[in-house]
């Protein structure tokens, strides 16, 4: 990896420069919050913002894409194209970066490439800003808290400058264009140590830190605790609309007017909806609460990795803020908590 230095007063200038040839996306202020909107100048980007309330993952699998148009009078199917415009997602924190890491370990599995998906990622440039943890950030026990790979530039705050971690030749000579990079000196490093640090110092404290939780998931599979979280869901789904890496989705088919022409669309599903485990002959396989949120916590915290040998569940929080019923990882991991502490007396 290729490190360089540059000082804060050169982001505007990268930002342009990505403007020239690239649509540029980042976190902006709204009335509600934080979102990863589309900008064209960098006063209307919010570097050092919190977590947004959605996720970057709609650029990559959007809410609704159609993945082809059908003329059932004539039986014939058109393969539809949709045009995406080289765009940059600048801004990008650590914990998002690594949700898209698991998408494209879903999306781009050799065995089952996802043409549509493979041409947003294509299209995209990722650039990573370091950030510091909301009371609801617990992304360093998921071990998302750093961005190893994934991105083409992170920039790492070092105070009045910028550590620039550089992934891909295309945003290096973009960087080398646009700025006046220096490799990095002692000092520099002495820096990124000390933001690191505090980074670390600076997350939740009262969120415990839970070893060996896929071993606790299996063991506690039938624990009565899974009656009490399921009965509190309210079916909404806010958990997976807002969550960065749940990319289940439906297939669904829509006419025109004159009842033979149509298109088939992708939109986003969630296994916490009631009629996501109905099959034909309308057998549910999940047919509560219990065994929805179950599957959903076990999905995130287990399964994903025993295939993908990661968390699916990147600790970003968006799903304890977005549950108006507190159901969370964050409370499957106050659940193992207590079982320690009882089977410690």
């Amino acid at each position: 990896m290729l490190y360089r230095v540059i000082d804060a007063e050169e982001l505007p200038a990268l930002v342009e420069a990505f403007m020239a040839d690239y649509e540029v996306i980042a976190p902006v202020k709204t009335k509600s919050g934080y979102a990863f909107k589309a900008v064209d100048s960098f006063d209307q980007i919010s570097i050092d913002y919190p977590t947004t309330i959605a996720s970057l993952k709609k650029y990559y699998l959007p809410q609704r894409e159609t993945l082809f148009e059908f003329d059932a009078g004539a039986n014939e199917v058109v393969d539809y194209t949709a045009t995406v415009r080289p765009r940059v997602l600048f801004g990008a924190h650590a914990c998002d970066i690594n949700a898209i890491n698991c998408l494209n370990s879903v999306f781009e599995d050799a065995r089952y490439p996802d043409p549509y998906y493979e041409a947003h990622r294509q299209a995209t440039l990722v650039v990573g800003v370091s950030c510091s943890p909301s009371a609801e950030c617990f992304c360093h026990l998921m071990e998302a808290d750093e961005a190893r790979s994934g991105y083409d530039l992170f920039l790492q705050d070092i105070g009045g400058r910028y550590l620039v971690s550089i992934g891909s030749v295309e945003a290096a000579n973009i960087l080398e264009a646009a700025c006046n990079p220096r490799e990095a000196t002692d000092e520099d490093r002495r820096a990124f140590r000390h933001r690191t640090r505090q980074r670390q110092e600076s997350f939740n404290p009262d969120i415990p830190d839970i070893q060996e939780i896929p071993m606790l998931m299996d063991a506690f599979h039938s624990d009565p605790f899974w009656d009490e979280l399921g009965s509190r869901c309210l079916s909404c789904t806010a958990c997976a609309a807002v969550c960065p890496t749940c990319h289940c989705f439906d297939i669904r088919d829509s006419l025109a007017t004159d009842g033979k022409t149509g298109k088939r669309e992708r939109v986003w599903d969630s296994c916490t909806s009631p009629q996501f485990a109905v099959v034909a002959g309308g057998h549910n396989f999940r047919p509560t609460g219990r065994e929805r949120v179950r599957h959903r916590m076990y999905h995130k915290l287990n399964g994903f990795l025993a295939t993908h040998d990661r968390n699916l569940c990147v600790g970003c929080g968006r799903c304890v803020t977005a549950c108006k019923a507190d159901i969370s990882p964050i409370e499957v991991l106050r659940f193992f908590e207590r079982k320690g502490a009882e089977d410690a007396e």
